[in-house]
């Protein structure tokens, strides 16, 4: 829970800050689409660092970094809640970034190394709650600050958190780290910072017309050029700062390769949520922020099911049967109208909120099932970049579907029409992962979930619980 608060303070910044942009912009006498640069500087600084972050735990000790990263973190805040301009603005997210490189794979690595296996997703389960309160409490949490308050408070109110979090790392969190850690690998920080930067500004961009073309397909070129490099080069440098060789493990390619094509269409699935709600339905920042709400309130009440369905069903079966539904969930946002009752919207999103946060529990325990304890590091800044790449694509990639559909239709202004085709396409973006999930075994997992041997199949496992 120590950790899933400092995550909860990551996830509620990132969060607030989309619907505060237009109120900072006038503030500071920029352009809202100006003003954007204090997201996409963030998300630079923070691909740039992650790959160092594993590295940095176990060269100077996990708790040392993570209490490090909550500390500057907070003190960024503070630091962009007081800007007076774009420049002060920009330069405090740079170091906000990069501190929230270091928190979330260094949290997840501290979890990892004090919790046995069989314990996992139990632990996994209470982690993600407070990250999970972080989407339900930033949208109308932002609304609210820049209609009643001033936005400076969506950076004040990280101090206390971070001030609370530093003391009980202190004292509760035993640090962890390598006894003899290898030497920072500079060439692969430079290729992976580089080019993960360039694929993820380059998506952030997609679409929304703030670059020219040409200059967003060169960062996309460039980022995939250096990603590319990256392979040969690993495979002569005995301590890569990457480590590939775990993707020859099914738990953690299902985990990270198949498991990327969910979150491109959740990660998408906001931002058009957002673009059908406020544009589509013409419904306030607030009301919209309370809708929205629901996903997340379905997502808390997955939490004390999760283990037990695992139990029961095991990994493969659930991350099949789910992915299935999630992407149903997805697609029959679609349906949403103007004459569509706020009630069943708010079901809805609280229904897909369920199925959404039962598939990355089990993504996010499945994934370190076969992993030995001393490539926990690795393992978590590769999932880490490998999940923070697929939520910008799925964002990019959500902005350049509605464009293609306005540009068919010749829409003028945006309509309910010219979104609601998209989160079927989402839909089916994730249902290639299913490949990577039915290739694991009947038995992926069960030390992590605690359960006997999983039955055959879901078809089977409803046949035994049917009356």
């Amino acid at each position: 829970m120590i950790i899933g608060s400092a995550l909860f303070m990551q996830m509620l910044d990132s969060t607030v800050i989309a619907n505060a942009l237009p109120t900072m912009a006038r503030s500071l006498h920029e352009d809202p689409l100006t003003l954007n640069v204090a997201i996409t500087t963030y998300l630079l600084a923070s691909a740039v660092f992650l790959p160092i972050s594993g590295w940095a735990a176990d060269r100077f000790g996990a708790r040392r970094v993570f209490s490090l990263a909550i500390a500057l973190f907070a003190i960024s805040s503070m630091a962009c809640g007081l800007s007076q301009n774009l420049a002060e603005l920009v330069g405090a997210r740079l170091v906000q970034g990069m501190a929230g490189a270091m928190m979330a794979p260094v949290g997840r690595l501290v979890l990892l190394r004090s919790v046995p296996k069989s314990e996992l997703v139990r632990a996994m389960t209470w982690l993600t709650v407070p990250v999970m309160l972080g989407p339900i409490l930033g949208p109308p949490l932002g609304g609210f600050i820049v209609t009643f308050a001033s936005w400076r408070w969506i950076f004040f109110i990280n101090l206390p958190i971070g001030v609370l979090g530093v003391v009980l790392v202190r004292m509760f969190i035993r640090d962890v780290r390598e006894e003899n850690p290898p030497p920072l690998d500079w060439r692969g920080f430079l290729l992976t910072g580089f080019g993960f930067a360039g694929i993820v500004y380059g998506f952030q961009n997609l679409g929304r017309g703030a670059l020219p073309f040409t200059v967003v397909a060169a960062l996309l070129a460039g980022g995939a050029i250096c990603l590319a490099l990256y392979p040969r080069h690993a495979r002569r440098t005995p301590h890569a700062i990457l480590d590939l060789s775990l993707l020859r493990l099914p738990t953690f390619v299902a985990s990270t390769i198949g498991g990327a094509f969910v979150r491109i269409a959740v990660g998408g699935t906001p931002f058009l949520l957002a673009m059908l709600l406020q544009m589509g339905l013409g419904l306030s920042a607030f009301t919209a922020g309370l809708m929205t709400f629901a996903s997340g309130a379905g997502a808390l009440a997955m939490k004390t099911t999760a283990r037990p369905i695992l139990e029961r069903f095991g990994f493969r079966s659930v991350l099949v049967v789910n992915t299935i539904a999630a992407a149903a969930m997805v697609a029959s946002y679609s349906l949403f109208g103007a004459h569509t009752p706020h009630w069943l919207i708010f079901l809805t999103l609280l229904t897909g909120g369920f199925f959404n946060s039962l598939q990355f529990t089990a993504l996010n325990a499945i994934g370190y099932a076969d992993i030995e304890h001393h490539r926990m590091s690795r393992a978590s800044s590769l999932a880490s970049m490998a999940q923070q790449l697929a939520q910008s694509v799925g964002i990019g990639f959500a902005a350049i579907l509605i464009g293609v559909v306005r540009g068919i239709r010749h829409s003028p202004a945006m309509t309910t029409a010219d979104v609601s085709p998209v989160f079927v396409i989402l839909a089916l973006v994730s249902l290639p992962a299913l490949g990577f999930f039915a290739r694991l075994t009947p038995e992926a997992g069960a030390e992590l979930s605690g359960g006997q041997r999983p039955v055959a199949s879901p078809t089977a496992a409803l046949e035994e619980t049917a009356p």
